[in-house]
This record gives structure tokens, sequence and C-alpha cells, in this order.
């Protein structure tokens, strides 16, 4: 009779011990079925730093244009493209250089006191490594002017 009550008890737990592994298996399968992997298009967190420092970011050995204590300004060429890079000493000076720039046109990526500007496709490669918001602009000074 202690035989029978232990193989009743054993059977019991072994199981309990089955249906908890198989309810286990199905938590993990879900979860693997349902993780976020990143896209392939996924944006970074918005990239800082100097202009060195973002131009190192894109592989860009930049070739300074500016270099006032306001502004800082370069040409950059990579795989992704050509394109400018800036940096600025305050949001404001970036603001008002964007107001200016946005009369011309063209396609912006903007971040935290930078801003690159190129076309649109190398706009979209460069925000998959700086991360930003793209702005762009139909410019007053672009097009055909004919008489």
């Amino acid at each position: 009779m202690r035989i029978e009550r232990t193989r009743t008890a054993v059977t019991a737990v072994t199981a309990e011990t089955a249906v908890t592994a198989i309810g286990l298996l199905a938590v993990l399968a879900l979860a693997g079925c349902t993780a976020q992997e990143p896209a392939p298009d996924a944006v970074p967190d918005t990239a800082t730093g100097t202009l060195e420092q973002l131009a190192e970011r894109v592989d860009c050995t930049p070739r300074i244009q500016t270099d006032a204590e306001e502004l800082r300004q370069a040409n950059c060429a990579t795989a992704d493209g050509t394109y400018v890079l800036a940096t600025f000493a305050t949001d404001r000076g970036q603001r008002e250089w964007l107001n200016s720039a946005k009369d011309y046109g063209g396609s912006y990526l903007v971040g935290r006191k930078w801003v690159a500007v190129a076309g649109q496709d190398v706009i979209t490669k460069l925000r998959g490594r700086l991360g930003g918001e793209i702005e762009s602009a139909e410019g007053a000074h672009s097009g055909h002017h004919g008489s």
C-alpha cells in the first residue's frame, strides 16, 4: 500500500512537471515569435558631439569650410554620398541658420546643435547612423527663372 501511494505521488509529480514544462515551452515559443528585433531601417538615438565626433560616426574625414565660434561647417564625402555637416554653438543659431537655408530648398537632417545637408537619399542613409529628424523645404530661390 505504501508503494502504491508513492507510485501515485510520483506519477502526480511527473504529470505536474510535464504540464509545467509544456507551459514554459509555450511561453518561450510565444516570446520568440513576438521578440522585437530592430528593423533594418531603425533610427538610432540622435547623435551628439563635436563636428569631428559626428563626422567620425559616419566615417567622414571632414574638410572644414567654416571654423567660427558660433558655426563649424565641413564637407564630407563617404560611401553614403556627399553632404555638408554643420554644428552650432546654440539652438537659436541652428534654427536661424536652418530658416535661412530653407529658402534654397533641400533636405536637412537635424539633431541637437547639428545639421547635415544633402539630397534626400543621402539624408536617409545618414539618419540610419546619426538619428535626428528630417526636414525638407521647397526653396524660394530654387527652380528655373526664365524670361
